[in-house]
């Protein structure tokens, strides 16, 4: 047995019954299993890794509402990453019966009467540290650090916060992504040295997205790849064509041909925007209000995809700028509506909680393993069990290794060794994900030299889920992507898995009818086009199964030859690769 949130005995549910942010009537069984573990130590800091969506606002305010009733604490700091968290930590404090002024000001002094604290943002701790550290001596204060990972954003926020709460009497660290791209210290984050000799950040709870997805806590999430012909002329003047996502290409031109995709002009955001509103019609089949996010690389993509969202659904989408005013509150008004689409730049990324939100459309070139984790995040809360979530994204290699990698822990190291080891095998949760990283920095060179995209065909690629991925391409409109398009929006993890291997058998059958009278008319001549194809799709596969268990493509290759037989890739026939192809899939659904 426990407790409701505030008062009462119940049975922990994993999954309780819809509730407003952060205020859910029963805890679930993740944050009483926390709680407990919080209240038998009583520390002074605590940090829990929870994945987005599962419920950290409702575990803290339980802390805080318990340290203020016993006398432990008489004043509360809530530090969120942006203005708008910081009214909405003020909202769902106030259902519960604690008061939090989000409109202090570092001029202001003190806090509105009738507040026990106030809800503040990284930047404003920093430009005034000494304020705050001397309103935390005040009082026996309890600091809420929301998303924690930004405190090591700057030499000079770390520093801030580490000035302005060291006199707290309790501090609560909250973070979904325990990890940064840099090695920058995280304020009040415990750092344990591994046997490899790397720091690494210690949690004392930890809850990720795999037993989140187990527990029905969050939503299952399918990633639709879209590739396609790009076409774009290169500062020296060149034109330039390549597959989006294909594999035999130099990192600078898979971000020409990203580049190219995102590009409004073209054809691929239009038929990928179409392609996600008919997915999202799907989904208001069974929830209707189910809602939309395009996440724009910036402000003129952003209102040039809104155009084109409006053209598709003779509808206004809602827009998103960071230098809009009323920003705040065009995302409170779609959260309370039952609009179709938002378009947003980054502010909608992290944190902004519209629990509607069911598919997601990934226009950005931003590749880090933070903003993507972040941003797959505003998609996965559930309110009931069976709902989904669908992202479409650009079919290119870094995009595709953050997506198979969904359910890596990961934990942010302090220290890189002088020299990684050629397999990556340092650091596993950035094996891959550094690439999309270094490729970020070469998309920001491009930027600088003169580009002009000049075409973008779409094609739909395949389906990533559970660290598998289903489908062999199709064209736009086609009865196979349709078939994708069409899943039911309210499924649970393993109907998802066992409709998408249904949907891939489906689509291989139809392939087979098509082609026996072309097969029939050169049987001795091979398809070079095919085994093209085979290659690259097998390619793709042992990419993902590599991410997905750690084992170096090489020995994925090497096993799939001895159990099926036959040469190597690129001596393989068409008949050997379709064996190695089923192979791989065959060990993606026997994992589980």
């Amino acid at each position: 047995m426990t407790e409701t949130l505030f008062g009462g005995p119940a049975l922990p549910p994993a999954y309780p019954e819809r509730a407003a942010w952060g205020t859910a009537p029963k805890l679930r069984a993740w944050q009483q299993e926390a709680l407990d573990l919080y209240l038998n130590a009583s520390p002074r800091d605590f940090l829990a890794v929870a994945t987005p969506g599962a419920g950290k606002t409702t575990f803290a305010l339980r802390i805080a509402s318990m340290l203020l009733d016993s006398g432990t604490v008489n004043r509360v700091t809530i530090v969120a990453p942006t203005d708008h968290l910081k009214r909405q930590w003020a909202d769902a404090a106030a259902r519960v019966g604690i008061a939090i002024d989000p409109n202090f000001k570092n001029a202001d002094g003190q806090h509105g009467r009738g507040f026990v604290g106030v809800a503040v943002t990284y930047a404003q701790v920093a430009s005034k540290p000494m304020l705050h550290r001397a309103k935390t001596e005040a009082a026996r204060t309890l600091v809420i650090l929301d998303e924690i990972h930004h405190g090591g954003e700057a030499l000079s926020w770390g520093d801030g916060l580490r000035e302005a709460f060291d006199p707290a009497a309790r501090r609560l660290a909250l973070t979904g992504t325990p990890f940064r791209s840099d090695t920058s210290p995280i304020p009040f984050v415990e750092y344990a040295e591994d046997r490899d000799g790397i720091r690494r950040s210690k949690a004392d709870y930890t809850y990720g997205y795999g037993n989140a997805l187990r527990d029905h806590v969050v939503r299952p999430v399918l990633f639709m790849a879209y590739s396609g012909q790009m076409r774009w002329r290169t500062s020296g003047g060149d034109e330039m064509a390549a597959s989006l996502g294909e594999a035999a290409v130099t990192k600078d031109i898979t971000s020409q041909a990203w580049r190219t995709a995102l590009n409004p002009s073209g054809e691929w955001i239009p038929a990928v925007l179409a392609a996600a509103d008919k997915r999202l019609s799907e989904v208001r089949r069974t929830v209707p209000d189910a809602g939309g996010l395009v996440i724009a690389t910036d402000h003129d993509d952003a209102r040039a995809y809104a155009g084109q969202l409006k053209k598709i659904t003779g509808q206004s989408p809602t827009v998103i700028l960071s230098d809009d005013s009323k920003a705040s509150h065009k995302i409170e008004e779609f959260t309370a509506s039952d609009k179709r689409w938002m378009v947003a730049v980054r502010m909608v990324s992290e944190g902004v909680d519209v629990p509607r939100l069911s598919v997601g459309v990934y226009a950005t070139s931003t590749s880090t393993p933070l903003f993507f984790a972040q941003a797959v995040g505003r998609f996965v809360r559930a309110r009931k069990r069976g709902e989904t979530a669908s992202v479409f994204l650009p079919s290119v290699p870094p995009l595709m290794a953050l997506a198979n990698s969904m359910e890596a822990e990961r934990d942010h190291a302090l220290d890189r060794p002088e020299k990684e080891d050629p397999d990556g095998l340092f650091n596993p949760e950035e094996s891959l994900m550094a690439e999309a990283n270094r490729e970020e920095k070469a998309s920001d060179s491009l930027e600088k030299g003169k580009f002009e995209a000049l075409d973008s065909q779409a094609s739909f690629d395949r389906v990533l889920f559970d660290g598998g991925e289903f489908g062999t391409g199709a064209d736009i409109g086609s009865e196979d992507e349709l078939d994708f398009l069409g899943i039911p929006g309210l499924l649970d993890a393993e109907q998802v898995g066992t409709l998408l291997r249904q949907r891939q058998h489906d689509q291989q059958s139809r392939k087979k009818r098509q082609s026996p009278l072309a097969a029939a008319a050169s049987p001795a001549v091979p398809d070079h086009r095919m085994l093209m194809d085979l290659r690259n799709e097998l390619a793709k596969n042992v990419a993902a199964w590599s991410a997905r268990t750690g084992t170096p493509h090489g020995v994925v290759h090497n096993k799939l030859r001895e159990v099926c037989g036959g040469p190597a890739v690129a001596q393989a026939n068409e008949e050997q690769l379709q064996s190695r192809l089923r192979k791989l899939q065959d060990w993606f659904i026997g994992r589980k």
